[in-house]
């Protein structure tokens, strides 16, 4: 009996360090271990994240392109001419994205966040992975860190596109106002807000071991936290006052610095106390100027935030978030590592 010593389709002996070779050829980074198994049950909400950030990143540049080709007959960027306004038709794509960047967060939170942990408590993969050798801890660290490094990495590139795209024409109200919608679209706001409400949506999961009811809960969680935010933003700014004593006639308002975003006007009196605008709002031009008369109006004190304070504002704000964020994902940590299952 013959025994097969020689290998290959010559029937001579393999050459030195082919099998090797052949192994690694083709070889590339890849994912393995616990990131392999979390990137491989969430894959089709990371891909479609992925998938809807390139789109609209997409979108924004080829928008961007056309505001310039439009802009460029108006002189440059740091000097626009005149009249620019006028025929500009960009304001309501700009107004869509921000919507639709404002509603991200909502959106990535319910249907990323809650369901992360809710899922596996609710259909017992949670009860499994606790019966392998690896840890609850590197468990849930390697699924928050994943999931929350892709939000921010795809929020971070929609919010650059669209302060990319913005930025040539931030200073005019006329476009967008850029106290509301504009702040929450651009700078770190996007990123901070997003990771806040998705970081809740995981907590909101963990504790209610239900998908749907977590997803309707959460739902109410990123409402409420976007309606406290819109209200208390411009609270991050440092209020400053302008007053003039040239009477409240026509052509007497304060000249503001443009962009500026006017909080709140008041009559200032001679003595120097303020009253409200419409404490002398006469039926009749005459009683009305009878009323100022009355109260010694002499002018308006307006306060307001400049344009300038935007990106303080916003890092101050994106700190405040990013700090509840972390205090909540350590929470979801230390929970889980004991009270997971």
């Amino acid at each position: 009996m013959s025994t097969m010593t020689r290998t290959g389709s010559t029937g001579g002996p393999a050459p030195t360090g082919t099998a090797p070779a052949e192994a690694g050829r083709g070889r590339g980074p890849r994912l393995s271990g616990m990131n392999w198994l979390v990137w491989r049950q969430h894959r089709a909400a990371y891909w479609t994240l992925l998938a809807a950030t390139a789109v609209t990143v997409a979108v924004m540049i080829y928008q961007r392109q056309q505001m310039m080709a439009y802009l460029d007959g108006y002189g440059s960027i740091t000097g626009l001419k005149a009249g620019w306004e006028e025929k500009f038709d960009h304001q309501k794509p700009l107004s869509a994205a921000s919507q639709l960047i404002g509603f991200a967060p909502v959106l990535i939170g319910v249907f990323v966040g809650a369901p992360l942990l809710a899922a596996d408590l609710e259909n017992g993969t949670a009860k499994l992975v606790t019966t392998q050798s690896a840890s609850r801890v590197r468990w849930l660290g390697t699924k928050l860190g994943t999931t929350l490094l892709l939000v921010a990495v795809c929020t971070a590139a929609v919010s650059a596109a669209f302060t990319w795209w913005w930025s040539p024409v931030k200073s005019s109200s006329y476009v967008l106002d850029w106290s509301g919608a504009a702040f929450d679209s651009s700078g770190p706001v996007p990123v901070a807000l997003t990771l806040f409400t998705v970081v809740g949506g995981i907590a909101i999961g963990m504790l209610l071991r239900r998908t749907l009811l977590s997803m309707v809960v959460t739902l109410g969680f990123a409402v409420v936290v976007q309606v406290v935010w819109a209200y208390s933003r411009m609270s991050l700014g440092n209020v400053m006052t302008l007053t003039t004593d040239k009477g409240v006639g026509e052509g007497s308002s304060p000249d503001v610095p443009a962009g500026a975003y006017a909080m709140d006007e008041f009559y200032r009196t001679a003595s120097g106390d303020l009253i409200g605008w419409g404490s002398c709002a006469e039926a009749t031009e005459k009683a009305r100027d009878a009323c100022l008369d009355k109260a010694q109006v002499v002018g308006w004190s307006v306060d307001y935030i400049p344009i300038s304070q935007m990106s303080s504002m916003q890092w101050l704000g994106a700190s405040i978030l990013l700090a509840l964020t972390a205090g909540i994902a350590t929470f979801v940590i230390l929970w889980g590592r004991k009270r997971l299952v």
